[in-house]
């Protein structure tokens, strides 16, 4: 990795419902122990979690600000009510920091201003990355189905453009005006009684054989594995990505930045950094399957050309 800059660590959005306390509490850690640069803020999946965060957000802003964190604000990704509609518009309009698209509806409100795009929007190529950029966009999470030739070929085709990899937490899959987790517990979106709270790392679903499958997460469907491409870091930092992305679950996440960190900066072998990872989260199994072009929840352990697995 000493041939290429070494890439940032960001921190995404927390997917989950925490009460209030828990998420403030989780933010001021971050900003205080973990070696990431970037965070990003704020309510994607359901605006009625708003109601938990928000009275907490202008500290937690200005604590990473403070710790030298650069923090940008997340959009919903699904936007089907006026007062939602009305909030993507008061964020773009009237907030100083820069915004995280997640939806196509808040990128006619951004053109031409400087943002990023998170990985619920689908970029799967250069000339979709190109039109983006040249609407005002600075940073592209890329969608973590995307295999690594086709990471590849998009940062050769945009050298000195900055893109983002996902690279640890689980996959969002897909996202619904119905809430499937109040459904599953006999209530309905509009009274959920915010019972998604229950599970602050989501709610497992099996398959009628009892195998492990999906997880609820309100609205939001994810992945039943954790991506986990710490084997694959030396590849990603060759390529030439300029930000790794580290998506917050329900464990110690500044342990998680930390051997990401250390990964990156030659100091701990990618082995070892599994083995601490597994450590860190052992209730959720890892995969890497769609960036080695396999279904997403397979884990490939095997080295390509010798340069994985150090």
């Amino acid at each position: 990795m000493s041939t290429t800059p070494k890439p940032s660590l960001s921190l995404g959005p927390i997917y989950y419902l925490w009460d209030g306390p828990k998420w403030r509490d989780f933010y001021f850690r971050i900003a205080d122990e973990a070696p990431v640069t970037h965070v990003v803020l704020g309510e994607t999946v359901c605006s009625k979690r708003q109601h938990f965060t928000e009275p907490h957000l202008a500290d937690v802003v200005d604590r990473l600000e403070a710790a030298g964190k650069r923090v940008t604000l997340s959009s919903l990704a699904m936007v089907t009510l006026e007062r939602e509609s009305q909030h993507v518009r008061s964020l773009v309009c009237d907030s100083s920091h820069p915004i995280e698209a997640n939806d196509l509806a808040a990128l006619g409100l951004l053109r031409g201003t400087p943002h990023s795009i998170g990985p619920l929007v689908n970029v799967y190529n250069a000339t979709a990355a190109r039109v983006l950029a040249a609407r005002g966009a600075e940073n592209i999470c890329l969608p973590p189905e995307l295999p690594m030739r086709s990471i590849c070929t998009l940062a050769a085709e945009m050298p000195d453009f900055s893109f983002e990899i996902f690279a640890f937490g689980r996959m969002p899959v897909a996202i619904s005006a119905r809430c499937a987790h109040a459904r599953s517990k006999g209530l309905t979106k509009d009274n959920c009684q915010f019972i998604c709270s229950e599970e602050p790392d989501g709610l497992p679903l099996r398959t009628l054989d009892s195998q492990s499958f999906l997880v609820l997460n309100g609205v939001q469907t994810m992945s039943h594995s954790c991506v986990a491409l710490v084997k694959e870091l030396r590849e990603i930092a060759s390529a030439g990505i300029s930000r790794i992305r580290l998506s917050p679950q329900d464990c110690d996440m500044v342990a998680v930045a930390q051997i990401y960190d250390a990964v990156l900066s030659g100091r701990l072998d990618s082995g070892e950094a599994l083995t601490r990872l597994v450590a860190v989260y052992p209730s959720t199994p890892f995969s890497n399957g769609f960036y080695h072009q396999e279904k997403g929840a397979a884990w490939v352990a095997r080295a390509r050309n010798g340069t994985l697995g150090a």
